[in-house]
């Protein structure tokens, strides 16, 4: 076979292998991927194997060995290029020639604690649901839809979304198998689960316009696949399902590119707004996201960049061995909304410390801001721990906490699961003196009971003006039609029932007139809505009606 044809029908070997991987694995045709590197030199040696295959023959192999061998060197010089460009790229990149770079690619703003986190009576802007317990929840709902739930499955991932003012996380349904992909693809995706992470309550909604584009579909209709034909030199980073103002879906997807070196520091520039529905998409720079998208940054990336930050800006050196001011996140990390966005909450604690907190951050989610608290006290594990022993005996399980401003005291907020992944109780556990813990049925029963906690240890007095009424506070009179009291976790509840139909309940310990209450009274009562049931009413305060 002349020379000639030889390089043709390799490289048209090549050629056709080439597309077949890129449209398998769809990587990104950029010189800052390391993926690109990989695929070339998986190129280069489909193509000098081809040729040399095509240049042997029985007849004249051992004739043309030193010739092949004088071609495999070649290929070797060849292959070495990318394999070159990768290892100097990652050495070049590395935190060890570019401390200074790395600790510089963002800036943390120091801010006052009690400014920016303001007391409130009740918390609604916190997720205090993890994702764990909001696929259980999310699976559960799903499973009462029987005509739904034998087709498709919840997505394995949960975006946490400010949605109409409060925290929500989010799952699009997705394809069980190829098979379901390929019974129900002219229908498509037809709804999503919501899941309220305050409230601990689930629902299925219809979407107005099924999805087409989504992780389980397959060939064309396969959404990396899709993003990938319409991006092609495009760094991917997080895809993240969310929902607008007006319930339409999308999915939010960060274009990433490196800040040092060739492969260093890869960090967001660019984001991809996808509708899912009509394949339809939008490029915009950080600075032009629309409002409404939450999740531009994760909050794993956000916890690295501030690691980076802590460590490096004395040097890489210092890093490793003196760890002179230097300071890491704590291992996870919880969400809270303010005004409008979700931002990431997380520890912050000196490298050689093992317990205890010196500060906190926040960073937005969608601009990467962040603000640093120096609030010092005990680290989120210890206070998790501290909120488990409280009802040792019954084996629940703490969430990550997030953090609230109860009578000016820096507190953690967190639930307490059970076995089932199921809330039980929420927990406050104080961040300076993380043995003053409070349990309760409610948030707001848990607040009330700390604030005894606090009084009685005299960092608040009881001259101090009461907490905030919590917003969502109601009003009724009614006349009592039986009183009980029952024995909860070691307290004493009193049980009212009202001839409006509801359950009337609070701490005998926290208000002892209540035993003065018989049936036939009629009283006055604001109460609260609980989190289990909309019958049963947490009473904030009653008085006899006249």
């Amino acid at each position: 076979m002349k020379k000639i044809t030889r390089i043709a029908i390799a490289a048209l070997i090549t050629l056709v292998v080439a597309a077949i991987g890129f449209y398998v694995y769809v990587p990104a045709i950029n010189f800052h991927s390391e993926e690109f590197w990989l695929s070339l030199i998986f190129m280069t040696v489909v193509y000098g194997l081809a040729y040399l295959l095509l240049g042997f023959t029985k007849s004249v192999g051992l004739k043309n060995t030193f010739k092949g061998i004088k071609s495999l060197k070649i290929l070797i010089v060849v292959v070495a290029i990318p394999v070159v460009v990768l290892i100097l790229g990652g050495i070049l990149s590395s935190t060890f020639l570019n401390a200074e770079k790395y600790s510089n690619i963002i800036t943390v703003e120091e801010a006052v604690f009690e400014e920016d986190m303001p007391e409130t009576g009740l918390v609604t802007n916190i997720a205090l649901m993890d994702t764990d317990s909001a696929t259980k929840i999310g699976d559960r709902t799903l499973g009462a839809l029987s005509d739904v739930v034998s087709q498709y499955q919840v997505g394995a991932s949960y975006s946490q979304i400010n949605y109409q003012g409060t925290p929500q996380k989010v799952a699009n349904l997705e394809y069980v198998d190829f098979f379901k992909w390929f019974n129900n693809r002219s229908q498509g995706i037809p709804g999503m689960v919501m899941v309220d992470p305050v409230n601990s309550s689930a629902q299925y909604i219809e979407l107005k316009e099924p999805m087409k584009y989504v992780d389980s579909a397959y060939f064309d209709e396969d959404l990396h696949r899709k993003l990938r034909f319409s991006y092609p030199t495009k760094i991917f980073g997080n895809y993240s399902f969310e929902i607008d103002d007006e319930g339409n879906p999308y999915y939010i997807v960060s274009c990433m590119r490196p800040k040092v070196g060739i492969f260093g520091a890869m960090d967001v520039y660019e984001v991809v707004v996808f509708n899912p529905c009509d394949g339809s998409h939008e490029l915009y720079s950080l600075e032009n996201v629309p409002s409404w998208v939450d999740n531009v940054f994760t909050g794993a990336l956000a916890s690295q960049k501030y690691d980076w930050y802590g460590t490096l800006k004395n040097g890489y050196w210092n890093s490793i061995i003196g760890n002179k001011d230097c300071k890491v996140t704590t291992d996870d990390f919880g969400y809270i909304v303010i005004d409008d966005d979700v931002w990431f909450f997380t520890g912050v604690t000196s490298v050689s410390s093992d317990e205890s907190n010196i500060g906190f951050i926040i960073s937005n989610a969608r601009t990467g801001e962040y603000k640093f608290y120096p609030v010092i006290g005990a680290e989120e594990y210890s206070a998790m721990q501290a909120a488990q022993g409280e009802v040792q005996e019954k084996g629940y399980v703490a969430s990550f906490p997030s953090l609230i401003n109860a009578a000016g005291e820096a507190t953690y907020i967190m639930v307490l699961k059970d076995n089932a992944g199921l809330v039980k109780l929420y927990a406050l556990v104080n961040v300076e003196n993380y043995s003053i813990v409070a349990t309760g049925t409610t948030q707001v029963e848990a607040k009330q009971k700390y604030m005894e906690l606090l009084k009685n240890e005299g960092i608040i007095s009881d001259e101090q003006p009461e907490p905030t009424v919590p917003d969502n506070t109601q009003e009724a009179s009614v006349t009592v039609t039986d009183v009980r009291m029952a024995t909860l976790n070691g307290e004493t509840v009193v049980y009212i029932n009202g001839d409006d139909g509801n359950l009337y309940k609070r701490s005998l310990a926290e208000d002892e007139a209540l035993m003065l209450v018989t049936a036939g009274d009629k009283i006055n009562i604001k109460f609260v809505d609980t989190d289990i049931n909309n019958k049963i009413k947490l009473i904030i305060s009653w008085s006899i009606a006249e």
